[in-house]
């Protein structure tokens, strides 16, 4: 639970207060630089945003970020590191819902029942920065361009998280394994990382589980791939060498 852990004011982590240039700094490879700072606001409407994202916290590899049922305070930009997102049902089972990188959203699955409905889980030692949901909401009401850039933020999050969902459903195994591939390497091109390779910091079996395959394929799979020369794979490292075969073996779903 977010109160079970003393949150530390940015100013207090970085020594000396933070103004808005250190801010912007801070956030100048994020998706928060569009909620922070939308274009056209007055140096008033700055001012206040300057303490909008008055915290940041760090979450140890295996660590939860939040748990199923935890009440929703907040939504959290990823500022290092990377995530899961999982859902445990009643038998045991594990269902990885999502994966998010430095850069990106967690916490909207709490906003409209003010309880998380996944765990969020990190795959190795992470930072990220808390956006307190009363204040930003409250802000929000006082400041249209805020309002405007949070909803733009909040709805690609969202259709990224079901476009991806909706296709796996009907995708054969290896179609599944290639959007997921080249869904990493957009999302890394947007973060200002390198497209073409990149390390998995998530398991074999995740990625099975979040596209609801087996171990067993997940592995045949990536063995096939490397094989027919579209990727090159040293045990978590991965370099798209044909990313134009991936784009076919996806495109075969789509016509």
């Amino acid at each position: 639970m977010i109160t079970s852990h003393r949150i530390t004011p940015i100013a207090e982590v970085e020594g000396e207060s933070v103004t808005v240039s250190r801010l912007k700094a801070a956030c100048s490879n994020c998706n928060l630089r569009e909620l922070c700072m939308p274009a056209g606001i007055s140096s008033t409407e700055l001012d206040q945003l300057d303490e909008l994202v008055y915290a940041r916290r760090k979450v140890k590899r295996s660590d939860a970020l939040y748990r199923t049922g935890d009440p929703f305070e907040a939504l959290y930009a990823v500022r290092t590191g990377f995530f899961k997102t999982r859902l445990t049902f009643q038998d045991g089972r594990d269902q990885v819902t999502g994966f998010l990188m430095a850069g990106e959203l967690i916490g909207l699955d709490g906003i409209g029942t003010e309880a998380h409905t996944v765990d969020a889980v990190a795959l190795e030692d992470s930072e990220v920065c808390m956006i307190p949901y009363a204040k930003l909401e409250a802000l929000s009401g006082e400041m249209p361009s805020l309002r405007t850039h949070f909803h733009k933020v909040m709805s690609r999050e969202i259709v990224r998280e079901n476009s991806v969902m909706m296709l796996l459903g009907t995708m054969r195994a290896e179609e599944r394994l290639a959007a997921f591939l080249l869904n990493l390497s957009q999302r890394m091109v947007s973060r200002g990382y390198a497209a073409l390779e990149f390390h998995l910091r998530m398991t074999r079996e995740e990625i099975g589980s979040y596209l609801g395959m087996k171990l067993e394929t997940v592995s045949r799979l990536f063995s096939r791939f490397q094989a027919e020369g579209l990727i090159e794979v040293d045990q978590k490292y991965v370099r798209i060498k044909d990313i134009d075969g991936l784009k076919a073996i996806y495109a075969h779903h789509t016509h």
